[in-house]
């Protein structure tokens, strides 16, 4: 005996799977809305986050170009305390010289620290595949 509320107001079994696949249907369209309105989201959560990082960069390059020029008057002032000595001339020769000798050491400690990180491969990791595909090929040989 079939239960009273089985197949009522249906007149076939295809009528039964109606309400499945509409609620398969509407689940199916309210996932699709909700990652659409996630994506809209996230698309104007980054486009924030772009806006931040762009303004975050504007600023640290105005405060290089401010850093530079305060090195220059910084350079300016030691060539001025040094003139009080000695003439302008003799002043500016010993500054520059000085600038270049930094200039000239950090170079060389710049190429040093280039020439030890090369080749720019990650030789560990690649050993360590190397490893990993003979060691799989040992087990696969078993």
């Amino acid at each position: 005996m079939q239960p009273p509320h089985a197949g009522a107001g249906r007149g076939s079994t295809h009528g039964a799977d109606e309400p499945v696949s509409e609620l398969v249907q509407r689940a199916s369209q309210q996932l699709t809305e909700l990652v659409r309105g996630e994506m809209k989201l996230a698309q104007a959560e980054m486009k924030e986050k772009g806006k931040r990082y762009g303004k975050g960069g504007g600023l640290f390059g105005g405060a290089g170009v401010i850093g530079f020029l305060m090195l220059q008057a910084l350079v300016t002032t030691a060539i001025a305390g040094l003139a009080v000595p000695l003439p302008v001339w003799a002043a500016a020769l010993i500054v520059t010289v000085v600038l270049g000798v930094v200039a000239g050491v950090m170079a060389l400690s710049g190429k040093k620290q280039i020439q030890e990180g090369a080749p720019p491969t990650p030789e560990q990791t690649v050993r360590s595949v190397k490893a990993d595909v003979a060691e799989i090929k040992e087990s696969a040989k078993r």
